[in-house]
């Protein structure tokens, strides 16, 4: 298990700020699973318009840092990562237990489920603390 700093992240996947959702890997175990985490600034861009006078990650970018990590997962230790990039396929049974807002610092963990002629299945959690702030089942094609 090793941590993958914010530059070896760009190395492996496209994103770029404003939308780059992980700001580190503290541990990945190859091909199985990853932990990832993101510091929930108040200068988000996002954050300004949801909402102005009580900020809130919306959840669909807690499911798209979830997805980043995955995609970190799946192409880590690729000859070329640069020339893949892993799209959704579907999500599944996603709950949003608690708030996100600035200052929280999500820990996100992702477990591979399956992978099958570049289609991968994932189950992710997110948490703030010990609080599990959302969970998801997903899918991803690597192109």
């Amino acid at each position: 298990m090793k941590g993958i700093n914010i530059e070896e992240i760009k190395k492996i996947i496209p994103h770029r700020s404003p939308f780059l959702m992980i700001d580190r890997v503290s541990s990945i175990t190859p091909q199985e699973r990853i932990s990832a985490i993101k510091c929930l600034s108040s200068n988000e861009p996002y954050l300004v318009g949801h909402f102005p006078s009580f900020a809130v990650m919306p959840g669909v970018l807690i499911i798209e840092a979830m997805a980043q990590a995955a995609a970190v997962l799946a192409l880590y230790g690729n000859a070329n990562p640069e020339g893949k990039i892993a799209y959704f396929i579907s999500i599944d049974n996603a709950k949003f237990l608690k708030k996100v807002v600035p200052g929280d610092v999500l820990k996100i963990d992702i477990q591979k489920v399956g992978a099958k002629l570049g289609l991968w299945k994932f189950k992710g959690e997110v948490f703030v603390e010990q609080d599990l702030v959302c969970r998801a089942e997903f899918s991803a094609m690597m192109a």
